[in-house]
């Protein structure tokens, strides 16, 4: 009589939220893969019996997400389509015990630092000869790559620390060879992610060392762009500014969340600087880095936000001009220090000053798109859709990014390359052009 087979997992992954959590993931299906598990990233084919679900828990609207698509997951086991549910992600380290107790169906919840722990669950372990290597999910010529852990900083709003836990930089060398690894694997950018990539080395080096950090990728063959995401502006440092000018394959590009342009309200997030030396500090990046973009993202409606301090952040972004802007309205996170502070501005007013924002800002796009129409601009080109090739500029992160469209019908490029590209025509987030 034969023996009866044991079905062989088929593992599927859902990540949600930020960059940071697709690189978790990232990391999970390596492991996963290299114990010999059959394991894939968000695949469409229906057939897992896991599933993985890498959550998010930083505003309202991401934790809501998460939940749902735990619950939708959660039916599916209870109807028999899967096997096994876990779930690991900021949720899930931040509400372990209410979801435990809310969500009986789910197997096991993990934090964000226990992988090894999920990995037991499969009769795996965690494999350290894999450190420094990554199978991608995203497009094959760009990767995302964590240059450290969790964050130090004390902000009013944010509730990052209490789910990712305190600083932690990766050690340089580990750095350099997973960016040789993802280069052999065909990656030609590279965006640097962190909580906060301005406090890198801090710990590891004790001295903020992304100059070097930034220098030694720079070195690394194969890579012919790098972008730099998420500094804070207090302590930022400057010498990085002489790197990423002298580079030619680091992106004229910069990633630094203000959240505020008034000094009032940066005091009462506790950002540990005001608008007068934010002001400084953007002008001598556009003068140590000529044709630099700034990325930035700001908060509508944190408690205590006047009218007054509304109208300073207008002006605030009407006098800096940013390349690229995002708005986001304050969502009242338990255990942050906001949270002891009355949520005072009523969610339509949020709504509406995260609007009023939004449209001085498309006036600055617009204007400064038009300044490009009849350059000849470098493209790396992502994809193609709806008739277009679509790519960005090396001031363009991807997914949040203004994006270079060329038609599809009256000219051929393919999608991982770089091509220049002449701008025939802008709009307020989009440029158009030709292959020249």
């Amino acid at each position: 009589m034969k023996a009866k087979q044991l079905k062989k997992d088929k593992v599927n992954i859902i990540t949600l939220g930020c960059s940071k959590n697709l690189v978790d993931s990232e990391v999970m299906l390596t492991q996963l893969k290299g114990n010999a598990i059959e394991a894939s990233h968000e695949s469409k084919k229906d057939d897992a019996n896991v599933i993985i679900i890498n959550t998010c828990g930083f505003i309202d609207n991401a934790k809501q997400e998460s939940i749902d698509t735990i619950l939708r997951y959660a039916d599916a086991k209870t109807d028999g389509e899967i096997d096994k549910l876990y779930v690991t992600g900021c949720l899930s380290q931040r509400y372990k015990d209410n979801l435990e107790e809310e969500i009986p169906e789910v197997d096991a919840f993990f934090g964000t630092m226990e992988l090894p722990a999920l990995l037991k669950k499969f009769n795996a372990d965690y494999k350290h000869e894999l450190v420094g290597e990554r199978i991608t999910t995203t497009a094959n010529h760009y990767a995302y790559m964590k240059i450290s852990e969790g964050c130090d900083r004390p902000c009013s709003f944010c509730a990052i620390p209490l789910m990712r836990g305190k600083h932690v930089s990766r050690p340089m060398e580990e750095l350099v060879t997973e960016a040789k690894n993802l280069a052999k694997n065909g990656t030609k950018e590279l965006l640097l992610i962190a909580q906060d990539s301005t406090y890198y080395g801090l710990d590891l080096y004790k001295k903020r060392n992304l100059a070097e950090l930034l220098d030694r990728l720079s070195d690394v063959d194969g890579i012919d762009w790098i972008r730099l995401h998420y500094a804070f502006p207090a302590g930022f440092p400057e010498d990085a500014l002489s790197v990423i000018a002298s580079k030619p394959n680091i992106c004229n590009y910069l990633d630094i969340p203000l959240q505020h342009g008034s000094t009032n309200m940066l005091k009462i997030m506790r950002r540990g600087i005001t608008r007068e030396k934010t002001e400084e500090l953007i002008h001598r990046m556009r003068e140590k880095v000529p044709g630099i973009a700034i990325r930035t993202t700001v908060i509508a409606g944190h408690p205590g936000e006047t009218e007054a301090d509304h109208h300073e952040m207008l002006s605030f972004i009407e006098k800096m001009r940013f390349e690229r802007l995002g708005v986001f309205t304050y969502s009242h996170e338990e255990n942050t220090h906001a949270f002891s502070m009355a949520d005072d501005v009523p969610e339509e007013l949020k709504e509406e000053r995260a609007n009023e924002m939004m449209a001085l800002q498309q006036d600055i796009s617009l204007e400064l798109n038009q300044e490009k129409v009849g350059k000849t601009l470098k493209v790396l080109f992502d994809r193609k859709e709806g008739g277009h090739f679509i790519g960005r500029t090396e001031f363009d992160s991807p997914e949040v990014d203004n994006e270079v469209l060329v038609d599809a019908k009256e000219n051929y490029l393919r999608v991982g390359d770089f091509a220049n590209i002449k701008i025939t025509k802008a709009t307020d987030f989009d440029l158009y052009g030709i292959p020249v």
